[in-house]
């Protein structure tokens, strides 16, 4: 599996369960260490990378990884603290609707508001590089339009995004480039255009993913 994810850009990256993204996306996360081939991140080996280069990436899990018993704005007060120049916190907790409950503990949130708890801590410290999976999972439509249009501005601001997703609607929103995986192996790379075709994203989507040495 080779590809490469531009400064600038969002990137989505496809595939169905056991297709390979999650483990891609650890080993660039630094989780994870790639049993072969080689990984880079701001030109570096993530599993060795230092603290310094730690401090240019950020990274929101799924599962989200926060602690359940700290309530939202400590918790990001505690991050932004961990880089010399953060993001307006203040802005970002507005963007993201987290002051309705900003008196809350993690564990007691829903899931849609841990997911944007997540979202601005993996933000908050001006990375270079952004690793979102599924970003807007169990949000209500009009969080999940704060959500995208918060990634774009993140994006228009010189950061690398790669964003993780099940939804061919957030691919087709927010892609500059579409990844598509499969079985461990890049089906398709290009522009939601290039990749779509005439069928569009999600039919091309399926074609490839279904093939059984599906190649582009």
């Amino acid at each position: 599996m080779s590809w490469a994810a531009p400064e600038a850009a969002i990137t989505c990256v496809l595939g169905p369960n056991g297709a390979g993204k999650t483990t891609v996306m650890e080993m660039a996360e630094g989780l994870r260490r790639p049993d072969s081939g080689v990984v880079r991140v701001l030109g570096t080996d993530p599993w060795r990378a230092d603290a310094d280069h730690r401090r240019r990436v950020g990274v929101m899990l799924q599962d989200g990884g926060l602690p359940g018993s700290v309530k939202p704005l400590r918790l990001l007060e505690h991050i932004a603290a961990l880089y010399g120049t953060p993001g307006e916190l203040p802005s970002l907790v507005d963007q993201l609707g987290i002051d309705d409950f900003r008196h809350t503990s993690l564990r007691r949130l829903s899931g849609g508001q841990r997911q944007r708890v997540a979202l601005a801590a993996a933000l908050v410290g001006r990375p270079e590089v952004v690793f979102l999976d599924e970003p807007s999972a169990g949000l209500d439509p009009h969080a999940r339009l704060d959500v995208w249009d918060l990634v774009r501005s993140t994006r228009d601001r010189g950061c690398c995004v790669v964003v993780t997703t099940h939804s061919f609607d957030e691919a087709q929103r927010l892609a500059d480039r579409v990844i598509i995986v499969a079985s461990g192996a890049v089906v398709a790379d290009g522009t939601v255009a290039e990749v779509g075709g005439a069928t569009g994203l999600e039919d091309s989507y399926f074609a490839l993913t279904r093939a059984p040495k599906a190649s582009r």
